[in-house]
């Protein structure tokens, strides 16, 4: 038991101390900021509008700009905080520090990975946590769909996050992992459009429309599918308190961390090579 507490001493304080400096960031502050303004703008022109109305297509709208802003704004602070936090530590030589003490490569890491996700935690919290009053004084009723879109949400960020800071550990500087995880949020939002090229490819006959389709199957059983955790849909046209339709809450837990375990282990094989 001391063994195990001694071990997860290290990494406790190193996530603490990144949770910290991480939400000290100027550009982290901006992303959040924003992304409340937005909410809280659609928030308030809602106030104006007729709560009698019987399309609702302003709140709709409403909705939709809030839903599309929590998901833009949280992926761009995930991918930013994953991206930055070990290659700031390169650059300002702080890690040589850290590692010539008594932590060992892997406490290091997942110290960082964990005061990431703390960070993504507490900005996903508040982003959500204010459009869930607004719907709530909008509509006098417990908004729980929104609370499952948000829960999903999170495990959809641990997975950009988590390849993220996986590039991040092979990096000199933050730019390319920035990089690297708008392409990681991109390339898992199209996983979808793989089963259709899949289903369209061999009708020719030929052998290289065959391979077409061997390889987009391959890829979209390696790929995570970031639509699965999306309910933008049934938030923007369902009721506040509808159960989530269509998908399997434990299932995608585990998808998404196993995933994020994955990128993690990714993470861990590139630093544990990197000459530090």
């Amino acid at each position: 038991m001391n063994a195990i507490a001694s071990f997860f001493r290290g990494p406790f304080y190193i996530a603490l101390y990144t949770y910290r400096e991480g939400m000290r960031r100027k550009l982290l502050i901006g992303f959040l900021v924003l992304s409340l303004l937005v909410i809280f703008g659609s928030s308030f022109v809602s106030s104006f509008l007729d709560p009698t109305s019987e399309t609702d297509i302003d709140l709709k709208l409403i909705k939709d700009i809030c839903v599309t802003a929590i998901a833009i704004f949280g992926v761009l602070i995930a991918i930013y905080i994953s991206a930055s936090v070990v290659p700031n530590e390169i650059e300002n030589k702080v890690i040589y520090t850290v590692l010539s003490k008594p932590v060992g490569r892997m406490q290091y890491l997942l110290g960082k990975f964990v005061g990431a996700q703390f960070i993504i935690i507490v900005n996903l919290a508040l982003m959500g946590g204010l459009f869930f009053m607004a719907l709530y004084l909008r509509q006098g009723v417990m908004p729980t769909l929104l609370l499952w879109s948000i829960l999903l949400t999170y495990f959809e960020f641990l997975i950009v996050s988590s390849f993220t800071f996986a590039v991040s550990c092979a990096a000199t500087s933050s730019l390319v992992p920035i990089l690297g995880g708008l392409f990681i949020y991109i390339t898992g939002n199209l996983t979808e459009y793989l089963k259709d090229v899949e289903n369209r490819a061999g009708q020719t006959g030929e052998w290289l429309d065959n391979m077409i389709g061997y390889i987009a199957s391959a890829l979209y059983a390696v790929l995570p599918n970031l639509q699965n955790f999306s309910l933008k849909m049934q938030i923007v046209t369902g009721q506040p308190n509808d159960p989530p339709a269509d998908v399997l809450i434990p299932s995608l837990l585990l998808y998404g961390f196993l995933y994020g375990l994955a990128g993690f282990l990714c993470a861990y094989v590139v630093f544990w090579r990197k000459e530090v």
